[in-house]
C-alpha cells in the first residue's frame, strides 16, 4: 500500500445552517477541514496509507479534531504539539447569484507559530512514496513557509514524489511577503503541480491569452490552458506533470467542472461535468488532488488519473463538509457514465 504524507493546517469550520446569512444564524454546524487534511482523508477512503502532519494545540478542541481524522483512518503519528489555538473559519453558503463567504479567525494558530527544526522529516518520510503540500501553508507565516521548505528538501533528498496545490488565498498573505516572493523556492522542488484557472496568474503572473475568469458563464475552453501548463513546466523543470482544474461558475449552485493535465508531451482533457445542484463546493479542489494522487499511484495512466480526479471532486460537490466521503467504487461508477442517481439497493 503506498504511503502519502501531507502537511498543513486543519481548522474548526463553523457553518451557518442551510443557506442562512451570518446575521441570521443562531447556531453553527461544526466540521473540521483544511486543504492538506482534506487530501489525506480522501486518500484514506481510497485505501491509501495516509498521514497528516501539523502542529496541534494541547486542548480538547484539537483532540476532537485529531479523533475525527483517526475516524477516517488518517494517521497523525508525527504531529507536534504546542501553541494556544486551533484556527477557525466561518462559512456562509451562497445561493444562486449570492456568493458564499468565508471569514477567517486563524491568527496565532498553533501551526502558524511552528518553528523550523521542530519536525524530523527524515523520520516522517520513512517508507513514504509521496508528499503533498498546498500554498495555504506558506501563506500563514514565514516560519510555516520555512518548515514547508524543510519538508520539500527532505522529500527531494529521499526520493519521495512531491506535489503541490498552488491554492492562492489573497486574504492569508498578511505577514509582509507576497506569494510570488515565497512560492517559487517551494514549487521548484515539486514533481506534480496543481492549480485552478486563476492560481498561476495570481502567484506567477501566468495566464491563458484572452481568458477572464470573471466573464466565464460555465463554458471553459480547456485547450486554452496548454500554454499555462507549458509555462509552469518551463519555469519549474523538475515538474513532470502540471494539472489545472477548471470551474465554470454559472451561479453559486450551478457550476461546470473539468480539468487538463500536461505531461510534457500531450495535453489530456477530462470529461466536463455539469453540477446543477451544489451541496457544498468547499474542499472541491482538495478532493480533486486526492483523486489525482490516488489515480497516479494506482492506475499508472495519466488520462485515467485525471478522469478519476474530476469524477471524485464532482461527487464532493454533493457532500456537506470539507471531507470527500466517497469510495473508489463510487468514483469509478461515475467515471463509467453512471449519472442517474438511482437508489443503490
Amino acid at each position: 500500500m503506498p504511503k502519502v504524507v501531507t502537511f498543513g493546517e486543519i481548522m474548526l469550520r463553523l457553518s451557518t445552517p442551510g443557506y442562512l446569512r451570518f446575521d441570521q444564524a443562531r447556531n453553527f454546524e461544526i466540521n473540521y477541514g483544511g486543504g492538506e487534511a482534506n487530501v489525506a482523508v480522501s486518500l484514506a477512503n481510497y485505501g491509501i496509507d495516509a498521514e497528516f502532519v501539523t502542529r496541534f494545540p494541547e486542548n480538547d478542541i484539537a483532540r476532537a479534531c485529531e479523533k475525527e481524522l483517526h475516524f477516517f483512518g488518517v494517521k497523525t503519528n508525527h504531529c507536534v504539539y504546542g501553541g494556544e489555538r486551533l484556527g477557525i473559519y466561518f462559512l456562509e453558503t451562497g445561493a444562486v447569484a449570492r456568493s458564499s463567504k468565508v471569514v477567517y479567525d486563524r491568527a496565532h494558530s498553533a501551526i502558524s507559530e511552528i518553528s523550523p527544526g521542530s519536525i524530523d522529516w527524515d523520520k516522517v518520510f520513512e517508507g513514504a512514496d509521496w508528499f503533498h503540500w498546498t500554498g495555504i501553508t506558506p501563506a500563514l507565516s514565514q516560519s510555516a513557509a520555512d518548515v514547508c521548505l524543510e519538508a520539500i528538501k527532505a522529500a527531494n533528498r529521499l526520493g519521495v514524489t512531491v506535489s503541490c496545490d498552488l491554492n492562492y488565498r489573497k486574504n492569508l498573505w498578511k505577514y509582509g511577503k507576497k506569494a510570488g516572493e515565497v512560492m517559487p523556492a517551494l514549487v521548484e522542488g515539486c514533481d506534480v503541480i496543481l492549480g485552478n484557472e486563476e492560481d498561476a496568474e495570481k502567484v506567477f503572473g501566468i495566464k491563458p491569452l484572452g481568458f477572464d475568469v470573471e466573464k466565464t458563464e460555465g463554458e471553459i475552453d480547456q485547450a486554452r490552458f496548454k500554454s499555462v501548463c507549458e509555462q509552469l513546466m518551463a519555469r519549474f523543470p523538475r515538474a513532470s506533470k502540471v494539472i489545472i482544474s477548471l470551474r465554470g461558475s454559472i451561479n453559486a449552485n450551478h457550476n461546470t467542472w473539468g480539468g487538463v493535465l500536461w505531461n510534457g508531451e500531450k495535453l489530456l482533457q477530462s470529461p466536463r461535468y455539469d453540477i446543477t445542484h451544489i451541496v457544498d463546493r468547499v474542499g472541491g479542489g482538495d478532493s480533486f488532488m486526492g483523486g489525482l494522487i490516488y489515480g497516479l499511484l494506482h492506475y499508472k495512466d495519466d488520462q485515467k488519473a485525471l478522469n478519476f480526479a474530476v469524477a471524485a471532486s464532482c461527487l464532493k460537490h454533493t457532500i456537506s463538509g470539507d471531507f470527500n466521503r466517497v469510495t473508489v467504487a463510487e468514483v469509478e461508477s461515475l467515471m463509467s457514465g453512471n449519472t442517474s442517481g438511482r437508489v443503490s439497493r
